[in-house]
């Protein structure tokens, strides 16, 4: 397997484009410009705070970081002397930004051009307000464990991450093509999951390599080149991909071994397998708006629901496209994102929680990666307020990740990351404001700072 960190001179050369400070594996600086030092003590001064948790704004807070964790957050907070403070008064202060479902890699030509464009993925993620992200599903190998760590290394700049690997049941639409020595051509330990035990022995070979969730696709069991989305009466194409068994097997050997399951599936028997086998995070879902029944067990078995808006957006042309072809027009043609409204709009009613997760990809498609904030205005367009839209990307994001994440992001609380974006405007009347982020601290570190501060004496850099 291909080791990112091991390749820390390349790497760090790549992000070094953008800083200024470049060094040697040999000679690496005792200290990484990405990571805030123990003593490291800051002030946030915020004009207006967004309350994570209760979704409202907060006016005249402070938040005190000290190393990387928050170490106090209020109207009067103490600011010690030796506190650098950044003044924030003019703008409005949130939690860093959670995205539950992104892919860093692209499908490059050489391994060389899989790490750079996993790489630029991570920094437009981090530079877009995003401090935390899931990658669910590296496109074959597990490079994204290597991401993961050489961030958390300070070895580059990007978010602090959850990663799932390859996914297991590559069967979705194509074997994803993996140049270089090292890259795996195929399935997870070569197996095809033909059967529960080897679902099970798949999932263990996934957590030798390091991940941190199973990612696994139930729908569009395609064989081939062609991916005919839609059948020639207009309804979309939902082959099961994985049996019952099989979904319950991956789920219980995961729990077992400390993983989360998530699983992309659009409807029919695949979906019903994730959600009736408690997977713990299913995605798209788009033809869930037509079985009641089944919004009823996710409601009692308070499963979480991701609707991944922006990559919907993608498809939306080609599906279009595609039922035009077929003599479909006007409102008679039901793509994904037209399904999909009508599943957000019964499962927000249900009161389902309903984490942020765009589905973003590398490099510069449909749906890239530092673009995702686009989301929360369709979320307002399909029946939440501004607020509730927000939190999809704080606590109720938070709350999906693995280890109890919930406990370190998601909220600006003491004992959480020193994780702190801001924009210039209000973005509870204007959510738009969410893609222009101005500042971004990451672990009490400034990553970036477009915002002039109020006073020369409290400047921020």
């Amino acid at each position: 397997m291909y080791n990112l960190v091991r390749s820390a001179s390349l790497v760090v050369a790549i992000a070094a484009a953008s800083e200024t400070v470049v060094w040697s594996q040999a000679r690496r600086p005792p200290q990484s410009p990405y990571l805030a030092s123990p003593d490291n003590v800051v002030a946030v001064r915020a004009g207006r705070m967004f309350d994570a948790r209760a979704g409202t704004m907060l006016n005249n807070q402070i938040i005190l970081i000290k190393g990387d964790r928050i170490a106090d957050s209020g109207p009067s907070v103490h600011i010690p002397p030796e506190a650098r403070v950044i003044d924030l008064s003019g703008a409005t202060v949130l939690p860093g930004m959670i995205d539950g479902h992104v892919h860093n890699a692209g499908r490059g030509d050489s391994v060389e051009m899989k790490t750079i464009v996993m790489v630029q993925s991570a920094a437009r993620d981090l530079d877009a307000g995003f401090t935390t992200v899931v990658d669910m599903d590296s496109r074959g190998g597990f490079g994204t464990v290597d991401l993961r760590d050489a961030i958390n290394e300070g070895l580059i700049k990007g978010p602090r991450m959850q990663v799932s690997g390859q996914s297991l049941n590559q069967r979705a639409s194509s074997v994803y093509p993996n140049p270089g020595p090292g890259f795996y051509e195929g399935h997870t330990e070569s197996k095809n999951i033909n059967g529960p035990w080897l679902a099970r022995a798949a999932v263990r070979e996934a957590k030798l390599h390091g991940v941190d969730w199973i990612k696994i696709y139930t729908t569009q069991d395609f064989v081939g080149r062609e991916l005919n989305e839609f059948r020639p009466d207009g309804s979309l194409v939902a082959s099961p991909s994985l049996t019952f068994e099989e979904v319950q097997a991956i789920v219980d050997e995961a729990h077992r071994m400390g993983l989360k399951v998530a699983c992309h599936t659009y409807g029919g028997d695949g979906m019903r397998s994730c959600i009736n086998a408690g997977v713990d995070l299913s995605m798209h879902v788009t033809e869930l708006y037509k079985d009641d029944a089944l919004i009823n067990t996710v409601v009692q078995k308070k499963l979480p629901i991701m609707m991944t808006i922006d990559d919907l957006l993608g498809l939306d042309t080609g599906d279009k496209r595609l039922l035009a072809n077929l003599g479909f027009t006007g409102d008679k043609a039901v793509t994904r994102l037209g399904m999909a409204e009508q599943t957000f709009r019964k499962l927000l009613k249900a009161g389902v929680p309903l984490p942020f997760g765009s589905g973003a990809v590398a490099g510069d498609g449909a749906f890239p990666h530092g673009h995702q904030a686009d989301q929360f205005a369709w979320m307002v367009k399909w029946g939440m307020t501004p607020a509730q839209a927000l939190q999809t990307a704080f606590m109720t994001e938070a709350n999906v990740l693995n280890y109890n994440w919930a406990n370190r992001v998601g909220s600006l609380e003491k004992g959480k990351f020193g994780d702190v974006i801001a924009v210039a405007g209000n973005p509870l009347t204007d959510v738009s404001e969410m893609q222009r982020i101005k500042f971004v601290m990451k672990g009490g570190v400034v990553m970036k700072n477009d915002l002039a501060s109020r006073s020369p004496s409290t400047a921020a850099q």
